[in-house]
Order: C-alpha cells, then structure tokens, then sequence
C-alpha cells in the first residue's frame, strides 16, 4: 500500500444498499462532506425495483462520489481508505457500490473497509455532538429492520430483540398501499397523522421478549379497511387523517412498549434511536417525552443520519480503521449479514 504524505485519516465512503447512492468524506472521525442521490423512479412501482435500483446506481456513483469529495476539499490522492455497504441490502445495489469501491482501492493501492449497513445506522450518533456513552441502547426502526441493540463499545454490540416477520416500515408503506398513498408511504402517514384523532384500534402483538411482529398489525388493519368501506365506500377519504394517527399511534405504541422493557431489564438510561423510520415526528415526540417521564438521556439524529446515507459508513470504517480492520480485493457483497459485533 502507499505510503500517504499526511498523518491524517481520510477515508472515503459509499452507501448503496437500496434505492439511494451516497458517499461522504471524513477527516479524523469529522464528516466533511454527505452527497445522496436519490432515486424517484420507485414511486410508479409502489416499492422499490432492485433492477430500477442497480442501474440508477450505476448512472450515480460517480458523480455523487465526485461531489462528496469536491465538497469536502479533498483530492483523491489525498484518500487513506475507502470504505462501503457489504450488506445487508438489494444484492445488485450492493454490487455496484463494492465493485466501485475495489475498483477505485486498487487504483489508489489503498485499504478497503466493509461496513454491516445497521450497524451504521447505530454509529451515525458519533457523526456529531451530542454522542450516547457507552453503554447505551439503540433502537433501530427501517423498512427491512426492527431492532433494539445493546452497543458496549463503538465495535461491540449485542442484539436484543428484533422482528419476527415485518419491519415496523414495512408496515407504514403496506399500510399506505391499502389507503392509496404514494410510496414512500411513511412521511405521508406521519403528515396525515399530525392531523387526526387515533381513534381506531387495531390487533397488538402480544411477544413475551424484546422481539417484534407487525404482521397481524397489518392484517388487522386490512380487515378493518375492507369492513369500514364494505358500510362505506367513501370511509378511507372521509377519515385518512384519523386512519393515519390510529396506525402510527399502533407502531409507535409497539415500538416504544419494547425500548421502555429493555431500560428497564439493563438498567441503561442512555437510549437512542436510529433508521430511516427515526426520522418520523411521532416516534421522535414519544421517545422524548418517555426519556423526560423516566430519566433517560436520550439521542435524536437529525433527519439527513437517519435516512440511508454514506457518512455513517464513514464513521463505522473510522472505528474499523483505528482497529485495522481491512479487507482484501476477495470481498463481495452479501444481501443478508448477521449483525452483532463481539469484539
């Protein structure tokens, strides 16, 4: 490998697990630059297309990568590392970003950094003050992922609870497909929701251990939609504002219930939450106002670290990287990766 003129940490990193192409530049554990591109074409489908996806990747990479290292003042020369996505993501999406990422290493003859894509999503705290201290707990809530993690040190982390069928995203976007809403159905849900009144009830998983399941959410709220418009074929547009505060209330409800059960059994008042789903204004709100109710200090990313992006790639291969946690050229993408980190 070259030996770089500075004594600094530059590391460069791409994120390209689902729908969108992110990277961003990060000097000494501070984020210099955070470039997303994003991907529109999935809202004709309803959900995303891994075809759609890979090749708009493809049309991306490059400038996005471009643009995070132009915004950063950062030459490429200038790179100690690069980092990327391995998993778990849409295979063909995933392929593109570690193809780049090889590719580009291999010119610069610089180490390469895999990063696991939830994990990052638990690390995007340390992108900015203020940061959790160890230990803490994350409860990490996306489309694909449901979970609530014990993290003891930046490369340590233990896997408390997670779904057991549906993600808590997946249930606000199947939930928007029964009401006729746009995808990305979330934002949506949670503007409508600002609005109504929850007063409708829907079926509450009934699990034991700090696991999820948002399947019979969803089939209670099908049941419930066909029986509503059955009496009433104009109910979903007389009442969407209420439908919506009455669905998010359940989510949040089932997710809240969980992180408030794992305080207490480990005793950790340090409670953050993470993913694209954190971004949602109620679950912001009820997580606040549990930590004031029980003592917690609690850790809110702002909306830019929740969504998919490359600078929580960057921070996790800045802990990798102080550890020397390379990886060779053999690498490839994995669409599923288990996710604790035992160090």
């Amino acid at each position: 490998m070259k030996k770089r003129n500075n004594n600094n940490i530059i590391i460069l990193a791409i994120e390209s697990s689902c729908d969108d192409t992110s990277a961003a530049v990060l000097k000494d554990g501070e984020i210099l630059s955070n470039v997303t591109a994003n991907q529109a074409a999935h809202e004709l489908y309803g959900g995303v297309v891994p075809e759609v996806a890979s090749r708009a990747h493809e049309k991306n990479i490059i400038p996005v990568v471009d643009v995070a290292l132009q915004k950063a003042g950062v030459n490429k020369d200038e790179l100690t590392a690069i980092a990327f996505t391995r998993g778990p993501g849409l295979m063909g999406s995933l392929l593109v970003g570690v193809s780049f990422a090889k590719a580009m290493a291999m010119a610069l003859d610089i180490p390469m950094i895999e990063v696991h894509h939830m994990q990052a999503h638990v690390l995007a705290h340390f992108a900015e003050d203020p940061k959790p201290q160890f230990p803490f707990l994350c409860l990490t809530v996306s489309g694909g992922h449901t979970q609530i993690v014990k993290i003891n040190a930046p490369l340590e982390m233990q896997l408390l609870g997670s779904t057991i069928d549906d993600a808590a995203g997946e249930a606000f976007d199947k939930t928007g497909k029964l009401l006729g809403l746009n995808y990305p159905a979330g934002p949506i849900i949670d503007k409508l929701a600002k609005e109504g009144i929850p007063r409708f009830e829907f079926a509450k998983p009934n699990i034991e251990n700090l696991d999820f399941s948002f399947s019979g959410l969803k089939t209670s709220i099908l049941y419930f939609l066909k029986k509503e418009i059955k009496n009433n074929p104009q109910f979903v547009e007389e009442n969407i504002k209420d439908i919506c505060a009455s669905v998010q209330k359940a989510i949040i409800d089932a997710l809240m219930k969980k992180i408030i059960k794992a305080a207490k059994e480990t005793g950790i008042k340090e409670i953050a939450i993470a993913g694209g789903v954190s971004a949602n204004s109620g679950l912001r709100k009820a997580v606040q106002e549990t930590g004031e109710k029980l003592a917690w200090n609690t850790y809110i990313p702002r909306f830019e670290y929740c969504t998919d992006n490359a600078a929580m790639i960057a921070v996790t291969a800045y802990f990798k990287y102080l550890n020397k946690e390379f990886v060779g050229q053999e690498v490839t993408a994995t669409a599923r990766w288990s996710f604790e980190i035992n160090k």
